[in-house]
């Protein structure tokens, strides 16, 4: 029998949507919206649904981004090597021998990202970490014209090939762009039960665009609902893999979802960020500390919006990111739906002025 949480999460990894290319993903995220509220959209992309409670305020946004990290097709040389930029933050590491997709008018065209072979290479440079801008993206052609013929052109989006797996524990996932489609299916999966649920609010779920490359969906997005509170849905990086030291990050997998109390664009409201742990207790809900020294979340735009609006992130735990292939663990993101939901039916009007008291 089907796991729909499973599926959800495969559906969404597996659609290609790297930043201002986000058109596959978006009519997935559109067709679950469809059950669940009134549609909108924001004119650069980002799609909102609007779920009724039994009053009209506050105002909830629920954001989590659409988007995932990729590249674009930068120039093509005459023996047909594709250089390319990238859109979101890389590794450079984790680049070399990752197959790669461009969607192009023609469709998809499949290669692998490449470099000067090691054999070739003089002694003192083969330990060295070879830097993206000595790679290239190789579709076996053997000029500028095959490439062309292929319908390759500058401007094409390339999005990493990498399919979604069930891992052998049966309790972890593997696939590309968890970051952030875990944040896209936790909408989905709170506003299903909401369905059955009362809620003294109403709730905008918002599949925003454009967050890897600064945020932009949430900066237009949010004035299109102009929210009373906010709660970003994200993911984290889990710190229980070799070389992590406890004071750089203690979050782990499995051990339930994570709240962060810092980021670089973002301080939490104090008192929505009190309110999630509390509930989390009361629940008896495991829930994790994290801080991104460095990045942050669509929280930074919205938390500016207008005069201030109450935010907070609330992620699941995930390794490897900003890579193409991440792992999750499905307890995890159960106790974030079980969480959230619970934190959606208690945010009535009172609840909610008491964050700016």
């Amino acid at each position: 029998m089907a796991d729909p949480t499973m599926e959800l999460l495969r559906e969404l990894t597996e659609a290609k949507g790297i930043p201002g290319y986000e058109g596959q993903v978006r009519g997935i995220v559109r067709k679950h919206f469809e059950s669940l509220g009134e549609i909108s959209q924001d004119k650069i992309g980002s799609v909102i649904c609007k779920a009724e409670g039994s009053f009209e305020a506050p105002k909830v946004m629920l954001a989590g981004h659409m988007d995932e990290i990729g590249f674009m097709v930068k120039h093509i040389t005459k023996e047909g090597f594709i250089h390319f930029l990238p859109l979101g933050g890389w590794f450079d590491q984790v680049l070399l021998g990752q197959r790669v997709v461009i969607n192009t008018r023609q469709g998809e065209v499949v290669g692998v990202i490449g470099a000067k072979p090691p054999h070739l290479l003089p002694a003192d440079q083969r330990n060295k970490v070879v830097q993206r801008k000595e790679m290239f993206i190789d579709i076996g052609a053997t000029s500028k014209e095959e490439v062309e013929e292929a319908g390759v052109r500058a401007g094409d989006p390339v999005i990493p090939r990498a399919d979604f797996v069930l891992l052998a524990n049966g309790n972890t996932y593997l696939s590309k762009a968890f970051d952030d489609r875990v944040g896209v299916a936790l909408i989905v999966s709170s506003l299903e039960e909401l369905k059955s649920n009362d809620h003294p609010n109403t709730i905008f779920g918002v599949a925003t665009v454009q967050e890897e490359v600064g945020v932009r969906g949430a900066t237009t997005s949010v004035r299109a609902v102009d929210p009373d509170v906010a709660i970003i849905l994200e993911i984290d990086i889990a710190g229980d893999v070799p070389g992590i030291k406890p004071e750089e990050s203690s979050v782990k997998l499995g051990k339930g979802p994570s709240m962060l109390i810092y980021d670089a664009r973002m301080i939490p409201n104090i008192k929505l960020r009190n309110f999630l742990m509390d509930t989390a207790e009361e629940m008896e809900i495991p829930l994790q500390v994290s801080y991104f020294e460095r990045g942050g979340t669509d929280g930074g735009a919205i938390h500016l919006h207008n005069t201030g609006v109450p935010t907070v992130v609330l992620t699941v735990p995930a390794r490897h990111i900003h890579s193409d292939s991440s792992i999750i663990h499905r307890g995890d993101y159960d106790y974030a739906v079980q969480l959230l939901v619970e934190v959606l039916k208690r945010l009535d009007a009172e609840i909610v002025a008491e964050f700016t008291a």
